[in-house]
């Protein structure tokens, strides 16, 4: 496949991002009740006299009763005197304050509830792996992005540059480097009750074949490496011996992006196809599209010969003999 702004449009699209993966631009989740929950619920009537209030409440505080509180039970409910069951799961304070009220409001005195959350357990996120202090904590209601979650963590004990953050919710993953939370805003998105985070170190590496500058393996010092910076560190093209056209970059591609690259997929079978690209440094425009092609972990660059190398091989021999 040769580089060309629409190769690298398509392989910017597809890049492995979690904002790309989780589409969900909304604001903070409602915190909502669940199973394990604890629960205070409080109840107001409009004068003694009432269903919980004795006539003689003139020593009282006020006209209301605080029930003891109590976890939601594992069918989602709570319990509330002459009221019965009442559903907790899934349902916000407000929501469990109306079914009481509700429930209650033709045996008491103009009743009102207030329900509070004592000790939240159900809506936590977990932070895993290479942070601070890794723990569980409850959502926070105002709301908190992957970056505010990392840091009640103690955030990452590593570089930034070779530490992942992958984020696990209802099923799905999604990874990408701790920098692109930094310096891609769409990737800092909310976390979401039950979300799972996980940080996690790995060096990102490279190898270098052929007539550039340096051979071996280097690693990208960088959370996000171009193919242009990638060859600086291999000390570039050696001008003895490479072909600035055919510069080439082997890499496995999934099997969507490769069928919008153009490739014939049916030569292959499963997820990854092998793919090769040709960068052409003759061409100045190559150096620009050097400069956006984005490099990726355990990618191969190879720097083939130029054609004029093998004839001066043979013209050397010859001058030997």
């Amino acid at each position: 496949v040769k580089v060309t702004p629409d190769v690298e449009s398509i392989l910017e699209r597809n890049s492995i991002r979690i904002g790309r993966v989780f589409v969900d631009r909304r604001g903070p989740a409602e915190i909502r009740f669940g199973i394990g929950d604890t629960v205070s619920v409080t109840i107001f009537e409009a004068a003694a006299g009432g269903l919980f209030i004795p006539v003689d409440a003139g020593v009282r505080p006020g006209n209301y009763v605080t029930l003891p509180n109590q976890p939601v039970d594992t069918q989602g409910n709570i319990t509330v005197p002459y009221a019965g069951p009442i559903k907790a799961q899934g349902r916000t304070a407000v929501q469990v304050q109306t079914a009481i009220v509700n429930a209650l409001k033709n045996r008491a005195l103009e009743p009102q509830a207030v329900v509070a959350l004592v000790d939240q357990k159900a809506s936590s996120i977990s932070v895993l792996g290479e942070v601070g202090t890794p723990s569980r904590f409850p959502a926070s209601a105002s709301g908190e992005r992957l970056l505010d979650a990392i840091s009640r963590a103690g955030g990452p004990r590593n570089p930034g540059y070779d530490t992942f953050v992958m984020l696990e919710r209802e099923g799905r993953q999604a990874t990408a480097p701790f920098g692109s939370l930094l310096n891609e805003p769409t990737n800092n998105i909310y976390v979401r009750p039950q979300d799972t985070i996980y940080v996690f170190t790995q060096p990102q590496t490279f190898v270098a074949f052929g007539a550039s500058g340096q051979q071996g393996q280097f690693v990208f010092g960088a959370w996000r490496l171009s193919i242009a910076e990638a060859l600086g560190k291999t000390s570039g093209l050696n001008d003895n011996l490479a072909d600035p056209a055919s510069v080439y970059l082997y890499r496995g591609e999934r099997r969507e992006v490769a069928e919008q690259l153009g490739i014939d997929c049916s030569r292959f079978s499963g997820p990854v196809v092998p793919v090769i690209y040709n960068l052409n440094l003759r061409d100045p425009a190559g150096y620009f599209l050097a400069t956006k092609f984005e490099m990726r972990n355990k990618d191969v660059i190879f720097t083939s010969n130029s054609k004029s190398v093998e004839s001066s091989k043979l013209l050397t021999y010859l001058r030997l003999i």
